[in-house]
This record gives structure tokens, C-alpha cells and sequence, in this order.
């Protein structure tokens, strides 16, 4: 759109105060301050309707993988629309559909083999708990009906996945309509729950884990957790082993493992899924957000055999999963999934992000110099940088004082675009982006902190 184009403009800001309901968003604060309406996509940048360039920092919201306007995946999109846009996956099938969940079972963890399609992070995570759920009443185990989470887990937007959660901002709000679970201290080392120090504390958060387990695991159906990093909760980087840790707990106790790999699944952080840094399978994983390079919305809930064939039977037996939804597996979604998978291997992406991670690992280092940063963690290109009034105490800055919202209102004034989790600002670009990128949005965030949060 052009800058004298003012009358469309004019237009386009009247409809969306009009009209659009943002999510996660105080609509007066937002209406105050006007919206920011994007008009096109390249590589790693975005565009307004005023031509104005911005760096995409966050990925349009952690899903963005190789840039915008990828050819080799606007090229698949393409060539599927000639074919067709959607069929039913209801006892139909479809090629792009079967493709792509044999690429997903080649990819994923040893031991997940079938696939189960929806739409997004919430509804992939809807999935494997009542496939979860179901499993235990197929085996005969109807005890086992609760679910073991971590305190601040986000696990999606549906109940059931509100369920789950522990972020009381998000949650607490709709705590009468949703079901009991049991909740486990989070690695949350910088604020740790049990007042111990990392380097001697032995992981004990998984060991009240275990208590847990070792009490209750007659009534667990499965445990869910974000593999190495709770995103929505801040960017939570749990401490080696931990991970590896929880999947011996599960296997002793009989305790399904559910990874929720949405946020950190397709390179995030710096593997194809978090569960490979430590040798990790778990019995169900969910995935989304990058599957399709950020293109269309799909999600996919992978599980073992010994879980799908748990729902095998006689018609009569009515063991079937009565779940589905109207665009599960869409064509255009797998066709863009299977082209994002190609370009992974293609272009080896895992490999050449190697040097990235590095370069912002060192370029991190010059925050920790700034008085309002009281703890930079990293995993991968997942980045939380969290602002602290007193780095001494870790006393945080008041929550009327927005100050994650103005770092990042000051970084989009300099065309970097990055949306705070609180006073936890959030730093994950597409895996795209060159150490020359990385180094001037790096750079520009580095200069907001310091210049908004000046003692």
C-alpha cells in the first residue's frame, strides 16, 4: 500500500477500531494507542501499510520458521489449491495428508508412529489428553483419570488445556469451569520455588515430582510438560537432566508422558524437537505453530503403537476416538507442512542455525551488564530476557509500569517487532535470520532496555 493511499488508509484504521477483538490484548489501552496494521511479509521482516519495515522477532508469534514469502512453500500452497483445497479426513484420507504424517513419524522421537491432525497448539494438546484418558479405560486402569502438570505451565486456550495451566494471569479467571489437576514445582531456577541453589540443588523439583508419582501414580493418567523450556511462562529453561529425568519417572510409575512441543518443536531449539537433546520419547507428543513454516494453521498429535492400538476393536466394541474437527488435516496446511520438512532437510537448517545460536549466546552476554536485567535464559533461538527492579532481591518492577510492554514499544519504534510475556521480553526470530540480522536486533533491544529502564 502506498503512503498516498491515505484515504484507505483512513478506511482500514476506522474498521479495525471498529471492528477486530485482538487476543491477549486490553482493547483501551490498544484503541488509545492505535493499531499497527501489517501489510506484507519477506524473509525475516514485515511491513505496514505505511511501507515501514520491521524485523519479525518474534516470529508472528513463535511460528514463522524461514522467513515470509518463502517461495518453496508458496509454490506447494499453489500446486494444491490446483488440485484441491479440502476433503474431509472422517474416514477419508488424502495425499498430502499421508505424506506428511510419514515425514512427522521420521522425524519426531523413535516409537511416535501415528499421527492424529487438528488445527492448533491447544487442540493438540486437547487430543492427547483424552486420548490419554481413553487409554487408561481401554486397558482396564479407570483410576487413572488425573494429570500431573508443572506450576506456570501454558498449554493452549481450550478448557481442557486451561486445565493444565499454571500461569494464574491467563487461568484464574476461568477456574470454575475447569477440571482438577496436580501440579509439580516448575524449573523455574531463577525464581526457584523450594529456595535452593541450582548448582546444588539436585534437581530436587523433579524429586517432589516424584512424590508425587510415587503416591499417586495409581490415579495419573499422564504427565504434560513442555520439554526443556516453558515458553508462555517466561521462557523457563529447565537444567539438564531434568527432562531426561521426568521420562524415567513416567516409565517407572506407569505414567503416560505427554510432550507438549508446540513452542520448542522444528528447530526452536536447536534441534528439530526438544526431546532429542536428552535421548527422550515420550508416549504422545503435540506439535504445531512452525509445522507448516508458519504458513497455515495444523497441529498433529503423535503417539505410540502400543496407544493407537489400544483403541483398535469390533465396531460394537466402541472403542473408536470420538474426536475431530471440521479442517482436521487440510490439504493446503499439509501441503505447506511437507515443504517446510523438505526445506529443513534440504537446506539443513538444524545444522547451519548451529553457528546462530552461538553468536546470540555471545551477543546475550552484554545484557547481563544492564541494571534492570536480573536473568537472561536461552535454549536454541528461544530467548527470555527478564527485567527486574533490584537485581540483588529480584524484586520486580510494579505491574503499572508496563515495562516489558515499553522495551517493546521502543523496539518497534527502531523496526524490531517483539511482544513481552510480562516483564519477560521474548526473543525467538525466525531460524532464517543471518548472524548480521541477529546482531542488529540484538542490538536494538539492547539499547530499549537500557534506554526505558533507566534508574
Amino acid at each position: 500500500m502506498k503512503n498516498d493511499n491515505f484515504g484507505l488508509k483512513t478506511t482500514l484504521l476506522e474498521k479495525d477500531r471498529n471492528h477486530l477483538w485482538y487476543p491477549f490484548t486490553q482493547m483501551q489501552e490498544h484503541l488509545a494507542a492505535g493499531p499497527l496494521i501489517i501489510e506484507r511479509g519477506e524473509g525475516p521482516f514485515l511491513f505496514d501499510i505505511d511501507g515501514k519495515k520491521y524485523y519479525d522477532g518474534v516470529s508472528s508469534l513463535w511460528l514463522n520458521v524461514h522467513g515470509h514469502r518463502k517461495k518453496e512453500i508458496d509454490r506447494a500452497v499453489t500446486a494444491q489449491l490446483d488440485k484441491i483445497a479440502h476433503s474431509t479426513m472422517l474416514g477419508l484420507s488424502h495425499v498430502p495428508a499421508v505424506e506428511l504424517a510419514a515425514g512427522l513419524a521420521a522425524v519426531t522421537p523413535p516409537g511416535l508412529n501415528k499421527v492424529f491432525y487438528s488445527d492448533n497448539g491447544s487442540t493438540a494438546v486437547e487430543v492427547a489428553l483424552k486420548m490419554a484418558f481413553q487409554y487408561w479405560q481401554h486397558r482396564g486402569q479407570r483410576d487413572k483419570t488425573k494429570f500431573l502438570t508443572l506450576a506456570n505451565a501454558y498449554h493452549g486456550d481450550t478448557i481442557g488445556a486451561v486445565s493444565l495451566g499454571g500461569i494464574d494471569l491467563f487461568h484464574r479467571i476461568f477456574r470454575p469451569l475447569l477440571f482438577h489437576t496436580i501440579q509439580a514445582p516448575s524449573p523455574y531456577c531463577y525464581r526457584c520455588s523450594l529456595n535452593l541453589e541450582t548448582d546444588t540443588c539436585g534437581t530436587a523439583c523433579a524429586a517432589r515430582a516424584e512424590e508425587i508419582m510415587s503416591r499417586r501414580h495409581r490415579e495419573l493418567a499422564a504427565m504434560v510438560l513442555e520439554p526443556l523450556v516453558q515458553g508462555a511462562g517466561g521462557m523457563l529453561v529447565q537444567p539438564p537432566g531434568y527432562l531426561k529425568k521426568i521420562r524415567e519417572l513416567c516409565t517407572r510409575y506407569n505414567v503416560l508422558m505427554i510432550a507438549d512441543e508446540v513452542a520448542t518443536g522444528f528447530g526452536r531449539t536447536g534441534k528439530m524437537f526438544a526431546c532429542e537433546h536428552e535421548g527422550v520419547s515420550p508416549d504422545l507428543m503435540a506439535v504445531s505453530k512452525g509445522i507448516t513454516g508458519g504458513y497455515l494453521p495444523l497441529a498433529a498429535t503423535l503417539v505410540t503403537d502400543e496407544i493407537y492400538n489400544a483403541f483398535r476393536g469390533a465396531y460394537h466394541e466402541q472403542k473408536t476416538f470420538f474426536h475431530g474437527h471440521s479442517y482436521t488435516g487440510n490439504p493446503l496446511a499439509c501441503a505447506a507442512a511437507l515443504a517446510s520438512l523438505k526445506i529443513f532437510a534440504e537446506e539443513r537448517v538444524i545444522e547451519k542455525i548451529q553457528p546462530k545460536i552461538q553468536f546470540a549466546a555471545d551477543k546475550l552476554q552484554s545484557f547481563h551488564q544492564l541494571p534492570a536485567v536480573g536473568d537472561v535464559r536461552q535454549r536454541g533461538l528461544m530467548v527470555g530476557i527478564e527485567l527486574v527492579r533490584d537485581r540483588r532481591t529480584k524484586e520486580p518492577f510494579p505491574p503499572e509500569a508496563k515495562t516489558g510492554a515499553g522495551v517493546c514499544l521502543a523496539t518497534r519504534k527502531n523496526g524490531l517487532i517483539l511482544r513481552p510475556l510480562g516483564d519477560v521480553v521474548v526473543f525467538m526470530p525466525p531460524l532464517c535470520c543471518t548472524t548480521e540480522d541477529l546482531g542488529i536486533m540484538l542490538d536494538i533491544l539492547h539499547r530499549a532496555i537500557k534506554e526505558t529502564t533507566l534508574f
